[in-house]
């Protein structure tokens, strides 16, 4: 619990203008986030566009946020009730993050395509896992586009599958994120 306060603590810090200093941070106010759980039984897909972020490019430092009540698309409004209420209870758990370091050396001011490594600590209904999530970066004209895909399993953070419901929800849910980070 503890760590999982401090982590909250440092991504808000991380969030807050001027919480790196004087160093180039760059950020998005509206990345895109999109999930799908494919069951045998069902296809449910969601998607936020309310992703927020902040890069440090000297430090390589990164934290991403989004609002769990900001997701959208699934197949009916009682879905989006059942995700939302008895699946990621956002009412106790209202966001989910991301944050961690670049592993790679990259020089960010030099246009260019990089496939680069996220080490993180992924917060997801109150349980964090640290993750190295693979991202592909579009440096040009001082902007960032991200875009990444990578899973997350239920069990890993907490989220269980009723009986009832275990042919209409996958155990491993795919993750799509895309955002362009910009002064």
């Amino acid at each position: 619990m503890v760590k999982t306060v401090l982590l909250c603590c440092f991504a808000v810090a991380f969030l807050i203008p001027g919480g790196f200093g004087q160093a180039p941070v760059l950020g998005t106010k509206s990345g895109t986030i999109t999930f799908s759980s494919d069951a045998p039984l069902e296809l449910i897909k969601a998607s936020s566009k309310e992703l927020r972020g902040k890069f440090d490019i000297t430090k390589k430092l990164f934290a991403f946020t989004v609002n769990i009540n900001s997701f959208t698309g699934f197949n009916s409004p009682l879905q989006r009730e059942h995700f939302n209420e008895n699946y990621m209870e956002s009412v106790q758990y209202p966001s989910a993050s991301f944050s961690g370091k670049i592993i790679e050396d990259i020089d960010f001011t030099k246009d260019g395509s990089y496939t680069i490594r996220a080490k993180g600590n992924l917060l997801i209904h109150g349980v964090v896992q640290e993750r190295i999530i693979k991202s592909d970066l579009v440096v040009k004209d001082g902007k960032i586009n991200i875009s990444s895909n990578f899973t997350v399993l239920l069990v890993d953070h907490n989220i269980p599958i009723p009986k009832v419901v275990h042919e209409k929800l996958a155990s491993e849910i795919k993750v799509e994120v895309k955002a362009d980070l910009v002064l």
